[in-house]
């Protein structure tokens, strides 16, 4: 002990502000490599799809059908239209007929609360919405089997609110 060399003050300083500058560095450092990594995983989830049936939200009135002129191209296959009355833990019709292979239609009018609509086996799902909203799913029954509709909202569905899909 004796024959160490005794530090002034001012090289502590200076010593212990160069340890200061150390850390702060490898700080923003850090924090640059979790940024960067952080966004290319986000940018690289978003390039991620899956098929999904068309789906649409509206709080206006329904639109008119589309008039065809004669001579113009033929009118794609027509939709199976339904409206699905939504509210408090019950939807109306509990019961809906299909034929395999066409398209349905679905839209859910929400009348109280706030309701979705979920087929499972056809991938189908309506955002949630609120009163006086309306949410349509389109897809091809593709397959033949009755299948559940339900709302997804916790509870709603062991109170109640589901339907029946019949596909021919």
């Amino acid at each position: 002990m004796e024959n160490e060399p005794v530090q002034s003050m001012s090289e502590m300083k200076k010593n212990s502000g160069k340890g200061l500058w150390l850390s702060v560095g490898l700080i923003i450092v850090v924090l640059i490599v979790v940024y960067v990594f952080w966004g290319k995983n986000r940018n690289a989830s978003d390039e991620i799809t899956t098929p999904t049936p068309t789906v649409s939200v509206s709080t206006a009135s329904p639109t008119p059908p589309s008039v065809v002129t004669p001579g113009t191209e033929a009118p794609t296959p027509t939709a199976k239209t339904f409206t699905v009355i939504g509210k408090n833990f019950s939807f109306s019709p509990t019961e809906i007929k299909v034929k395999k292979g066409d398209t349905v239609k679905i839209t859910l009018q929400n009348t109280g609360g706030t309701h979705d609509l979920v087929i499972d086996e056809f991938n189908v799902r309506t955002p949630r919405i609120k009163s006086g909203e309306t949410a349509t799913v389109e897809f091809v029954a593709d397959k033949i089997g009755q299948f559940e509709y339900y709302c997804s909202v916790t509870g709603h569905r062991a109170m109640g609110m589901k339907g029946l899909l019949i596909v021919e």
